[in-house]
């Protein structure tokens, strides 16, 4: 019979050279929350808008031949900070001459017009306005 040489003589020091994780995580990763990372990778970026739009609404913006300021992209946030403030859902923010519908819980632009382009000036569908 051959003998097994190994340097171990119990198995828990097998365990403790294999079984070991030897990935720690440091306490500052821990205590920083998700949302922290991302609002220092978005700054970082140089994105920091919460709104996002949708494809629908990008699609408008470009068909219409729409294009916001950085002016305006802000003015459209703190309009949607204000919709959310007040318990609004679905809001309408009126930036200068430009409508959009925003989704609120979601954070999305849903649909963007000119308020030249809508005539009759109706907008369905929503439960709060803003007028920035």
């Amino acid at each position: 019979m051959n003998e097994i040489k190994t340097p171990f003589t119990s198995i828990e020091q097998v365990r403790g050279q294999y079984l070991t994780p030897t990935r720690k995580v440091s306490a500052n990763t821990a205590t920083e929350s998700f949302q922290d990372i991302l609002l220092r990778k978005q700054s970082e970026t140089g994105d920091v808008s919460p709104l996002k739009f949708s494809k629908h609404a990008a699609l408008r913006l470009e068909s219409r031949n729409i294009e916001l300021s950085p002016q305006q992209r802000q003015r459209l946030d703190q309009g949607a900070q204000k919709a959310q403030e007040k318990g609004i859902k679905e809001s309408l923010v009126v930036v200068d001459s430009l409508a959009f519908i925003v989704n609120i819980p979601n954070k999305t632009v849903v649909t963007a017009m000119d308020q030249k382009e809508s005539m009759e000036n109706i907008y369905t569908n929503i439960d709060g306005a803003v007028i920035i």
